[in-house]
């Protein structure tokens, strides 16, 4: 469903300004994604869990994925290129002048405290686009418990997402035949 009236600059535009402003990876790009593509009429609130889903998924960075699979909705090949040119970009220029010049100022406290005050803000802008996704599809209290629960095992019980993954799946497909052949 390629949407012909956005067009590859804008596109690249609106990617190169996520990847420019957007610290702390692939999750914490979501919600500014969202935000752009939502405002712009590209994309509804009900398809960026789709993406997000789809691009978890796919092999390589989230942060890629999502550019790749929000640019190919929008334009086809060109626009997941041009998405994810944009989306990569300021980030490698970001890198390339780091590399140059952070030699010199590692052990600066100013700089020390700049990281570790991004932090909190780095933990936000992962934590919303959860939520909101989370609110989205626990549509009732069976769903917010595993939601929860699986939370609560991988985050602070350090139990590995893909034993929770297969319990779940195990779960699913135990539910399914019960309730099929009852």
């Amino acid at each position: 469903m390629e949407r012909a009236d956005v067009s590859l600059k804008d596109l690249f535009l609106v990617f190169a300004k996520v990847g420019a402003f957007t610290i702390g990876g692939g999750y914490a790009m979501i919600s500014i994604i969202q935000e752009e593509v939502s405002r712009r009429g590209w994309l509804s609130d009900d398809e960026m869990p789709d993406i997000v889903a789809l691009s978890q998924s796919a092999p390589g960075l989230l942060a890629v994925n999502i550019s790749i699979f929000t640019g190919y909705r929008l334009r086809g090949v060109k626009g997941s290129i041009v998405a994810t040119v944009g989306a990569v970009l300021p980030s490698f220029i970001t890198i390339l002048l780091i590399a140059a010049l952070f030699g010199n100022f590692k052990d600066n406290p100013v700089v020390i405290r700049i990281f570790k005050g991004m932090r909190p803000v780095v933990i936000a802008l992962i934590a919303v686009p959860m939520i909101r996704m989370a609110e989205k599809v626990n549509h009732d209290w069976t769903k917010w418990t595993v939601s929860v629960l699986s939370l609560v095992l991988v985050a602070f019980l350090k139990v590995s997402p893909i034993y929770v993954l297969a319990v779940i799946i195990a779960c699913g497909t135990a539910f399914y035949y019960w309730r099929e052949h009852r």
